[in-house]
């Protein structure tokens, strides 16, 4: 009894707590961190339904993507109740989102006019085609030098333009202004502090970058891209610092976590910024690899934003505060990592679990020859190349779905090379090791093929949510919160887990080419551009030759049977 007496007292003790929404790809996460500890004390997660209306298209219901992020707070609140915890302890709140995937709402009603168009999504490519074609030269980087990015079905500019030109609903609200734009880290602070009744419509830097309306010299909307992409200004939401209080908390007293209303949502920044904000990697030259759906590799630069040269992006890395300087990151983003491993289960049903996949490569140890390119969604970094598709090659009749396990996890750590090749090439500065984080890390075969294929130690964090950890450390270090150092000094020690290459150079480089072999195989597989007479549908008689071979036959088919019927 005594002893159970002292263990409630010591969480009474707790001291000041900060909730992170971490709102990503597959699944919505609530999160709740001791902010003098930065240990995790509690959390939920609930899975994001995604669905592929066509083939290329990726989205999701913005209505459940809010109603997830209930779900998570009313279970995450009662888990704390459980443990004696005192939910008036949470002192902020932070938000952290799959960055790029595009909402559009009405502002009288609070209803979403469409599905989100998620950021894999690839319904957009004649219209990025259309963009390139009329821009000197043709060229894809024509708005690089102020936005940082190519021209892409990735970013979100061309998913809004989208949705302007073939949504009624879309276009209608725009032209009676009463539509409102957002990723998915505005549209939730909208709801959360109030919605139609006095909602903040905001966004933060790190989200703003990555949408191809941002000039990331100047930290505003820039009318110019905007009038490029034909897009109203108005519907923007306002951009602010990654760590300020937004609003506060407004819950209706029928939902659990109504406990929460008050509370001030005080952190915003795009998950990949907001892990590197979690690793730690305030200095100029730290980097981090995220493993989520996709694969993002992030390089902090400093104060100032480096171009690159070798197919990566310039992002904003964080604005710690509103009278902060902005930091900025050179960027590898590759589309297809963790889901890579949710195809091989749902489309293929080569596994049941996604535990399964690790256990299924490790009883072969190798690919046996048999390389996988998963290109979905085309090639992201460093290749930037639309047209490319997925292609399994070197299948020979010995392999198995444990080769093709073990290549679809080789195919995540190839994709990382080429990321780190490039950066190391932009930074003149080779990364003598990795620190990773996101869902796949717990998988210790990947980690370990990773660091062969590197040729450099992998570092993984052990508490492995460091992206909610980063919203949590910007909402707890706001002003007006305060109860979160980022002092270097003050920050905690984190442990970690070390994987060393175990395999020689040689044999890693062999891989390695063989890998880049099959890329080149994936490349100009698809294209928007109409096949056979101008926009008509293919035809046969376009060829002079088969066209008379064709008739030939029929006068031949027609001659036999007239002979035959006079027999």
């Amino acid at each position: 009894m005594n002893g159970s007496m002292a263990a409630s007292q010591d969480r009474i003790m707790l001291g000041p707590l900060v909730a992170a929404i971490d709102q990503g790809t597959s699944s919505t996460r609530f999160l709740v961190f001791n902010a003098k500890t930065a240990e995790l004390l509690s959390h939920h997660q609930v899975e994001i339904k995604q669905s592929f209306p066509k083939e290329g298209w990726v989205e999701e219901d913005p209505k459940e993507i809010l109603q997830s992020v209930y779900e998570c707070m009313d279970k995450t609140c009662e888990k704390l109740t459980q443990l004696n915890i005192d939910i008036s302890n949470i002192k902020a709140i932070g938000v952290t989102n799959q960055r790029e995937t595009t909402i559009v709402w009405d502002k009288e009603t609070g209803e979403p006019l469409y599905n989100a168009i998620v950021w894999l999504d690839l319904r957009t490519q004649s219209t990025v085609e259309r963009l390139i074609n009329k821009t000197p030269g043709r060229n894809k980087n024509h708005l690089k030098h102020k936005t940082g990015l190519p021209i892409s079905t990735y970013f979100s500019a061309v998913k809004l333009r989208w949705l302007m030109d073939n949504v009624d609903e879309v276009s209608e609200a725009i032209h009676s202004h009463k539509a409102m734009f957002g990723t998915v880290d505005s549209w939730l602070i909208w709801c959360l502090t109030g919605g139609k009744n006095g909602g903040v419509h905001c966004t933060d830097v790190t989200n703003a970058s990555r949408t191809m309306l941002f000039n990331i010299h100047t930290l505003d909307w820039d009318p110019e891209l905007c009038s490029y992409f034909g897009i109203p200004m108005e519907v923007l939401p306002k951009v602010r610092s990654s760590s300020e209080i937004y609003g506060l908390m407004k819950i209706s007293s029928s939902v659990k976590s109504g406990s929460l209303t008050g509370i001030p949502i005080s952190g915003c920044l795009g998950d990949q910024s907001a892990a590197l904000v979690g690793q730690m990697c305030f200095q100029d030259g730290q980097a981090k690899n995220t493993y989520g759906t996709g694969c993002f590799l992030l390089r902090n630069t400093g104060p100032k934003p480096v171009m690159s040269d070798h197919g990566l992006l310039t992002t904003i890395a964080y604005q710690l505060g509103r009278d902060k300087p902005a930091c900025y990151a050179l960027e590898g983003s590759v589309a297809i990592a963790g889901a890579v491993v949710r195809w091989l289960k749902d489309n293929l049903g080569i596994i049941q679990t996604l535990s399964e996949l690790e256990k299924l490569a490790a009883a072969v140890g190798t690919s046996y020859g048999c390389y996988f390119v998963p290109a979905f969604s085309g090639l992201y970094a460093p290749y930037w190349e639309p047209s490319a598709r997925g292609i399994i090659c070197g299948l020979t009749q010995f392999t198995n779905r444990s080769h093709i396990a073990f290549a679809a996890l080789e195919a995540v750590c190839f994709q990382t090379r080429e990321l780190m090749d490039a950066m190391n090439q932009d930074s003149g500065i080779p990364l003598t090791q990795l620190q990773v984080d996101g869902g796949m890390t717990s998988n210790r075969l990947l980690m370990q093929l990773q660091a062969d294929i590197l040729c450099i130690p992998v570092v993984k964090p052990s508490m492995p949510e460091t992206t909610a950890l980063g919203a949590a450390m910007a909402a707890g270090s706001a002003e007006g919160v305060s109860v979160w150092s980022l002092n270097l000094e003050d920050l905690s020690e984190v442990t970690s887990e070390k994987f060393e290459p175990q395999i020689n150079p040689e044999e890693s480089e062999f891989r390695y080419a063989r890998w880049k072999k099959a890329v080149q195989k994936c490349m100009n597989w698809e294209t928007t551009e109409p096949v056979g007479n101008g926009n008509e549908e293919p035809n046969i008689f376009s060829s002079i030759p088969l066209g008379f071979y064709i008739l030939g036959s029929m006068f031949m088919l027609i001659g036999a049977k007239y002979i035959a019927g006079h027999k």
